[in-house]
């Protein structure tokens, strides 16, 4: 079983330490929310998973591969895709041209990525002329033309409305559902992550301040205080298709 696992990561910037001694799991099929304040250091760990930071100390391991410090191409040749809080394609290509760009070193069909995220009618659209969450789901396209194992989510529910939330939280479960991804996903929309997530690890000062299931969390008399200000409140239905047994963790 391969696992992306976090060790006693810290992160400094300057004299701010943005991240300290941070330690997580993200087991195979397993989506594992990553929540708390803004500025908890929530994107900073992102950023050091995926390359874009290298850690001050503390070791990241992808399997039984070290690859703390790799340059951001090697850590996604490696099987870990990410998206960004603020999509950003290439205005003026194509939907279909932005992923190809994604997949230059994976031999993949972009318009297979844009069909797994419903956007394959847009496929010869410009992405300056597609909407918001449109932008959202292609960012997600291009993760997936690297054909991942783990896929890092940076807040994508951000800015949409109720109907777009629900439908991304469908893609969500679907690319767990159907690829097998494993997930590390950092979100403030707490009526997708809690309801979709098997576990929850919660940031507050660059510090792990909680780990539990989503009903753990959410009585967590410290992440209440700290974050949520009150107990969220499940929809048992929507929990309840969530909570399927394990595939073999």
């Amino acid at each position: 079983m391969e696992t992306l696992r976090v060790e006693h990561v810290v992160k400094e910037f300057g004299g701010l330490r943005a991240i300290n001694n941070i330690s997580l799991e993200v087991r195979e099929g397993e989506i594992l929310g990553l929540i708390g304040p803004n500025g908890a250091g929530k994107s900073t760990l992102i950023n050091c998973i995926s390359g874009v930071f290298k850690p001050n100390s503390g070791h990241i391991w992808l399997g039984r591969r070290e690859i703390t410090g790799w340059s951001p191409h090697a850590v996604c040749r490696a099987g870990i895709a990410r998206t960004f809080q603020i999509p950003r394609p290439f205005p003026r290509l194509t939907a279909r041209e932005n992923v190809r760009v994604a997949s230059f070193h994976r031999k993949s069909d972009p318009l297979e990525a844009l069909e797994r995220v419903g956007l394959h009618t847009k496929a010869d659209v410009p992405a300056r002329d597609l909407t918001f969450h449109e932008r959202r789901k292609l960012e997600i396209a291009r993760a997936l033309a690297t054909r991942p194992r783990f896929l890092l989510l940076d807040e994508v529910m951000a800015g949409l409305n109720p109907t777009e939330t629900a439908e991304m939280v469908a893609l969500v479960r679907q690319l767990r559902e159907e690829l097998g991804l494993s997930m590390l996903w950092v979100e403030h929309v707490m009526g997708a992550i809690m309801e979709c997530a098997d576990r929850l690890v919660v940031l507050h000062q660059g510090a792990v301040l909680a780990e539990g299931t989503p009903r753990e969390i959410a009585n967590d008399p410290q992440v209440i205080e700290v974050y949520l200000g009150e107990r969220y409140a499940f929809k048992e239905d929507q929990l309840a298709a969530c909570e399927e047994p394990e595939r073999g963790l």
